[in-house]
Formats: C-alpha cells, sequence, structure tokens
C-alpha cells in the first residue's frame, strides 16, 4: 500500500452519470483533487474531466488504459463508477496492476451495487485484500446530511430515554433509469431490487444500528420479498423502451421487475426483534426522485421525504421550456409546482461520502463503510430474489446463496408468464 499522504490524487473509472454527480460533489471535498477519468468512451471521459477541471476540484486528464491511470505517481486512490457488468473486469485490472508494481494506491471505492450477485461481489472483497487496498463502498444515501443527523438526534434523545428504535422503513423510487443498460437484467444483475434496494436496505439498517456500533450488533435472521412488472410491461411502455435502446429492450418476453418490496428481520445482541421494510419502484411519476425514510421507536418516530424540500417554484402553462433535470433528479414535468432540491449531490449524501472516504484514506484507515457491508447489502438482495422466485419468507442465509443468480438476470424471468 502507497504511503500515506496530506492531500489526495483521484481516478474515476467510468465518465458518465453517477461520475458526474461525484464531481459536483467534490466542491465541498477537501484533502483531494480529481486528477484522472478513464472510460472506455473517450468522448464521456473527456466531457467528465473537463467539468472536473470546470469546477476547479483538480486537473483532471484522461487515460488509455486502467492501469496507465494506476501507474500515474499523482493517482493514490480508484473511484470505480463505470456500470454493474464492469465492475469485476475493472478490479481485476486495478489489483493486477499494483500486485505486478506497475504503481502504488493507498485505497479504491466501488459505487453500488459492490456486485451483481454474491460471488461478484466476494471477488472484490478478496481483490482489495490481495493488493492491500483500502476499501471504501460508495453508499451515499447513509451520509445524506438528514440521515445523520436525524440518527443522532433520535439515539440521543428518544432511544436514551425510552428504549431503541424496532422499524425502520425506507423507499427510493421514480420513473425509471437513464441508460439502456440499467434496464437489462443480464447487465445490471436484476431490475429496480438490485438498482435500489441496496440503498435502502443498507439506510434502514444504517438507523437501527446503535451509534459506533459495528454491523454486526444486528444479525439477519429472515427476510421475504415481492416483486412484479407493473408499468413497464404495458404495451405502450413495451414499443417506448424498445425505441430508446434500439430494439435491444423486449420486456414483453424478458423484463425486470420495475416494483419490489422486502421485509427483513434481524436480532440484536440482546435478542431483540427489528424490522425493516423497504420499497423500491421504477414506475413511480411524481415530481421526480423520491427518497423516503421512517424510523419507529416506544415513543418516537422519524420521517424524512426528499421531495418535502424547502424550495419550491410554480410555472403555470404558458411557461414552456424544453424538459431537464434542473428541479429534481429524474424530473417528470417542468409546469406547476415544483419542488427544487437546491444541491442534490449534498442532500443525497455524496459530498459527505465523499470526505469521509477520503478523510479515511489520509488517516491510513478502512472506510466505516466498506466492501465488506457492500457484501453484506449482494447477500441480502440476492436473498430477496430467492424468496421471490420460491414464494416463501427465507431464513438467513438461505443455503445456495453464494451461487446464486436471479432469474431476471438470467433473462428467464416473466410474471405474465408464470
Amino acid at each position: 500500500m502507497k504511503s500515506k499522504k496530506s492531500n489526495l490524487g483521484i481516478g474515476f473509472v467510468g465518465g458518465g452519470f453517477i461520475t458526474r454527480f461525484h464531481l459536483r460533489s467534490w466542491v465541498g471535498v477537501r484533502g483531494a483533487d480529481v486528477l484522472g477519468i478513464f472510460d472506455l468512451d473517450q468522448k464521456k471521459a473527456a466531457e467528465a474531466a473537463q467539468l472536473a477541471r470546470k469546477l476547479k476540484v483538480g486537473q483532471a486528464r484522461t487515460y488509455k488504459s486502467i492501469t496507465e491511470m494506476v501507474a500515474d505517481p499523482a493517482i493514490d486512490a480508484i473511484w470505480i463508477c463505470s456500470p454493474n457488468f464492469t465492475r469485476t473486469e475493472v478490479m481485476e485490472e486495478i489489483a493486477e496492476a499494483v500486485m505486478k508494481g506497475k504503481g502504488e494506491l493507498i485505497g479504491v471505492t466501488c459505487e453500488k451495487p459492490l456486485g451483481r450477485n454474491v460471488k461478484e461481489a466476494r471477488r472484490l472483497v478478496d481483490l482489495a485484500r490481495k493488493a492491500n487496498l483500502l476499501d471504501g463502498y460508495l453508499e451515499n444515501q447513509l451520509f445524506a446530511p438528514a440521515v445523520r443527523r436525524g440518527k443522532e438526534i433520535i439515539w440521543a434523545r428518544g432511544a436514551s430515554l425510552t428504549g431503541r428504535p424496532y422499524l425502520a422503513r425506507a423507499a427510493e423510487e421514480h420513473s425509471g433509469p437513464h441508460s439502456a443498460w440499467f434496464w437489462e437484467g443480464e447487465l445490471q444483475g436484476g431490475g429496480v431490487l438490485n438498482d435500489m434496494m441496496c440503498h435502502s436496505v443498507e439506510e434502514a439498517r444504517f438507523m437501527l444500528t446503535p451509534p459506533g456500533a459495528s454491523r454486526d450488533e444486528l444479525k439477519p435472521v429472515k427476510l421475504s420479498a415481492y416483486a412484479t412488472c407493473l408499468k413497464w410491461q404495458l404495451p405502450d411502455y413495451v414499443k417506448k423502451l424498445k425505441m430508446i435502446s434500439g430494439g435491444q429492450l423486449d420486456y414483453a418476453q424478458r423484463p425486470a421487475e420495475d416494483f419490489a418490496r422486502s421485509i427483513i428481520e434481524y436480532e440484536d445482541r440482546k435478542g431483540n426483534i427489528l424490522v425493516v421494510e423497504t420499497t423500491t419502484s421504477w414506475c413511480y411519476v411524481g415530481a421526480g426522485l423520491r427518497l423516503s425514510l421512517e424510523l419507529l421507536g416506544p415513543e418516537y418516530s422519524l420521517q424524512y421525504n426528499t421531495l418535502d424540500s424547502g424550495l419550491k417554484v410554480f410555472f403555470s402553462r404558458q411557461v414552456k421550456g424544453r424538459a431537464g433535470e434542473d428541479l429534481v433528479e429524474k424530473q417528470n414535468a417542468e409546469v406547476g409546482q415544483m419542488p427544487v432540491i437546491s444541491c442534490e449531490e449534498f442532500e443525497y449524501g455524496y459530498t459527505g461520502e465523499n470526505r469521509h472516504m477520503v478523510e479515511s484514506f489520509l488517516e491510513g484507515r478502512r472506510p466505516e463503510e466498506n466492501f465488506d457491508d457492500g457484501l453484506n447489502v449482494t447477500e441480502l438482495l440476492m436473498a430477496a430474489y430467492m424468496s421471490i422466485e420460491k414464494g416463501k419468507t427465507m431464513t438467513f442465509p438461505p443455503a445456495g446463496l453464494e451461487n446464486f443468480i436471479p432469474a431476471v438476470a438470467r433473462g428467464q424471468w416473466n410474471p405474465k408468464k408464470q
């Protein structure tokens, strides 16, 4: 592992949507500069590098390969933000470059989900250890200011006086992903459950865990889940997906779930039963992306909804501008009364997340949210898919979890034909 430094040089693998979210968040991050971008699409890489320079978060340049970026002495840590189906290959190249002495790194982080299945997620954990790298799992919602502050208040005031919280509900809903590959079960690893429930299960688990306690404080004991395709198998939407994908997506024959729910039962160290309830959807139509969270205890509760914003604007029918996402992510309208998320990268937790990762790497310690957490999340998601396919509650961990691949990720799931 590279020795500790006072300022880090960061390289990004991937130059698309999520990398640009991270770059905008970097305005609020100290101790690190974005110095490199690699993407197979050189145009995307160049655009992301230009954005980094425009935001003055680093004099980013592009690289011809991941190995070339690792070999640059200016690069100290890598953020993996490439598509789900590339992440194992990306991590293998990073680890190989480090282990063969082609370059030195302090650490690596990876966007959610860590893997499309348990085997892939475990592979990333193993590679980080073999290469002697610090590792961070990029779960932004744990670092959202409202989530952090809400947990602090609830545990300091409510839980300390009347008892620990026992029920957490988390939901993430919007009208569907940006890129065509997200809709493809085989490339993404599933549908909305794999894409977004990874946020909800980890955020809810975090809220039920006492401040400062390890993940081992809560033990998952059983899980049940449900999923279907409510909107995107309707004929008009089947046609729409075919159009945006150049005919590659056929949701009449090979859909992915656009709605999913799960209930996870945990036990804490004292044997208390705790419940996590999650809902995820690609068929929600509202102002835009909606993140919501509830936490309940004996004499208290917490509620959070990103669309209950402090800033709202109204546009009459006479305001006819171009469609965009300048008010909220996954924006669905440009007229009427609209909530405005004034700084999405901050409100959704990207700024706090990246501050934590940078500070951890600078101090030479493993981040509090790391690849082990990403693996645990993947295990829960795969158990959820098993519950859906078997139509029953699963004791955790269920047999066969390590090698399980969901039917939707094999292109063999269709609720209309079951």
